[in-house]
């Protein structure tokens, strides 16, 4: 089962304060541990979403909307992709992530299921399937 573990964002983030180096070496040295458990899959920070922008579709129309958003507590700042055995995994390796990478404010993680290809059920077809494969595979070698 693979797990997004979602890092919220917090006024700090969001302010483009940047993490020590302390903070950087508490991180780098769980996912070291991430990865030598055979887990880590991806992690990630995000800019602080300032940089960003949001695209609404509304039937053939687009509306860009460029950030900063203004409610925090709904905005990623980071995140990491795992490969476990159960959600009870995903979460126990949640409650091993130092806090004191965090230590301006509190934080937040979400732990969100990856959908796999056989949770769609037939409507995935054998060419969707296909098609995932290769795509899959274009990125892997890029």
């Amino acid at each position: 089962m693979r797990f997004m573990v979602i890092v919220k964002a917090n006024q700090e983030s969001e302010a483009g304060v940047l993490p020590s180096e302390k903070e950087l070496t508490l991180m780098g040295a769980f996912n070291e541990e991430l990865s030598k458990a055979g887990i880590l899959l991806a992690a990630e920070g995000l800019q602080a979403s300032g940089k960003g922008a949001r695209v609404r579709l509304s039937g053939h129309k687009r509306t860009v909307i460029d950030g900063p958003f203004s409610e925090t507590k709904e905005l990623i700042a980071g995140f990491w992709i795992w490969q476990v055995k159960s959600r009870e995994e995903a979460i126990e390796w949640a409650k091993r992530i130092p806090a004191e990478a965090f230590p301006k404010s509190e934080t937040e993680i979400e732990i969100r299921q990856v959908f796999e290809a056989d949770d769609f059920g037939p409507a995935f077809t054998p060419e969707l399937r296909d098609q995932e494969e290769r795509l899959r595979m274009h990125a892997v070698k890029k």
